[in-house]
């Protein structure tokens, strides 16, 4: 199967790690286990088959704590579309799964690194994510 999209180029466009002070950093130092990984994805159509795509990963506690680090990363991936592909779903499912599975090591490998620069050494990720599942699940 060939792919009906080229990957012309690809950043981090933002990049953000938040802890106010010391009492917060040993807080969530203790806390960062619990910490969970929020995915957002968008895109936006460019001229000539090309759309830029912006992958938001965060690194949230989703508990009420008040002491509590931020860590976010916006990660730009710049496309462009096979001339043929003309569905809209087929669009989105290159948008919102394939172009994702190839960006994720990537995305994984900076967002960990932003942590253990960030102080938190020894953070993985348990599961790796599963775009394709994803994309299903949003249309059940």
């Amino acid at each position: 199967m060939t792919e009906k999209f080229k990957i012309l180029g690809k950043f981090i466009k933002d990049l953000s790690s938040e802890t106010p002070d010391v009492e917060t950093y040993l807080i969530v130092r203790e806390r960062i286990g619990k910490y969970q990984l929020t995915i957002d994805i968008n895109s936006k159509a460019l001229k000539n088959k090309m759309i830029e795509v912006n992958t938001t990963f965060k690194f949230v506690d989703k508990e009420q704590s008040k002491k509590k680090s931020h860590f976010e990363m916006i990660y730009t991936t710049i496309i462009k579309v096979d001339e043929e592909i003309k569905d809209k779903k087929e669009l989105e499912k290159i948008i919102l799964c394939d172009v994702q599975i190839k960006i994720y090591p990537y995305l994984e490998k900076a967002l960990l690194d932003l942590l253990r620069n960030s102080g938190y050494p020894g953070i993985k990720f348990e599961k790796k994510v599963d775009f394709e599942a994803l994309y299903k699940q949003r249309f059940n």
